[in-house]
């Protein structure tokens, strides 16, 4: 089961291609510590990776350059993994970012993510991700197996078609 969340309508404060620096995923991984406290490293690799996907729906624009792989546990961004590779638990001021570094638009699309799966535990959510068509795509590019290592991207046209058909969804009264 996937959660829909409603399509937000865009804040005074989004940016529209304008002057500041895009968010990196550090920034967003401390941001999410920052408000929700204590996690696994699991769980936040998932909500950055829900936070993408929705703001990328939202917003038609990226949360942050940096990609997520295909791994076996679900979606993984390879550059929070070397932050907190060999830590299980993490918390606040764990990842070096900048909870500032986020405008109001991209706070707003985390914000709405941790309400609406902040309380999921990381096993949920990672098997939320294992029935969705970005992961399950980029897995069947690889040729991986399950459990199986597998280092594919994956793409942001089918996560942008996967999260948009959820809030498009969920705007229409469908089930949320």
């Amino acid at each position: 089961m996937t959660l829909r969340i409603p399509k937000r309508a865009r804040t005074l404060g989004d940016r529209e291609g304008g002057d500041r620096h895009m968010a990196t995923i550090r920034d967003v991984a401390a941001y999410i510590l920052q408000r929700r406290g204590p996690m696994t490293a699991m769980k936040l690799q998932k909500l950055c990776y829900y936070a993408y996907g929705y703001h990328l729906a939202w917003e038609e624009r990226r949360l942050f350059d940096e990609r997520f792989e295909a791994w076996a546990n679900g979606p993984v961004s390879p550059e929070l993994y070397r932050l907190h590779r060999g830590r299980l638990q993490l918390e606040a001021g764990d990842i070096p970012g900048d909870c500032d570094g986020l405008d109001a638009g991209e706070r707003e699309s985390v914000d709405l993510v941790l309400e609406g799966l902040g309380d999921y535990s990381a096993h949920q959510l990672s098997t939320m991700t294992h029935q969705e068509a970005p992961w399950v795509r980029a897995r069947e590019r690889a040729g991986a197996l399950p459990l199986q290592r597998s280092n594919e991207q994956l793409d942001d046209a089918e996560i942008f078609e996967f999260f948009d058909a959820l809030t498009v969804e969920s705007a229409n009264g469908e089930e949320v």
